[in-house]
């Protein structure tokens, strides 16, 4: 995805997968419904640097997480009615980065409250703390039930 191809008016929603993200694009589609934006779920992935990964490539994360990103948005807009748009964009990166970096060019920023971090006990995950911290523009934080 390039920046300038998020709209001044865009939801961006941080997905991994986990239930707090989900929680959150389920809250960022029903906002759009209220205000008639449109939502990018965004899902950001590193190459882990543990050398038994070395066979996988490049390109098997990319496709990897575009496929969860894809089951994840399906299952968060089902068959609802009326639609709302949904742009689903797949990015290398940390994630908090790619999140701000977008968060440049959106109306709200919406991460879920803690993802697949280590530190299950924690209430604000590492990734949301820094959203909340250096987003570009008004952040929700959607706890996940």
């Amino acid at each position: 995805m390039h920046i300038d191809k998020v709209r001044d008016s865009d939801i961006i929603v941080g997905v991994d997968g986990s239930v707090p993200a989900k929680a959150a694009l389920r809250w960022a589609i029903g906002q759009a419904r209220l205000t008639g934006a449109r939502v990018r779920a965004i899902i950001a992935w590193e190459i882990p640097t543990y050398p038994s990964w070395g066979l996988i490539s490049y390109e098997d994360f990319g496709a990897a997480a575009g496929k969860l990103l894809a089951e994840v948005v399906q299952e968060a807009v089902g068959i609802d009615s009326p639609p709302i748009q949904v742009v689903e964009s797949t990015m290398p990166g940390h994630p908090a980065q790619v999140l701000i970096d977008a968060s440049a060019h959106a109306a709200l920023l919406v991460v879920g409250s803690r993802g697949h971090g280590a530190f299950a006990g924690t209430l604000l995950g590492s990734v949301s703390q820094l959203c909340v911290q250096h987003a570009h523009c008004p952040v929700t934080v959607v706890r996940g039930k």
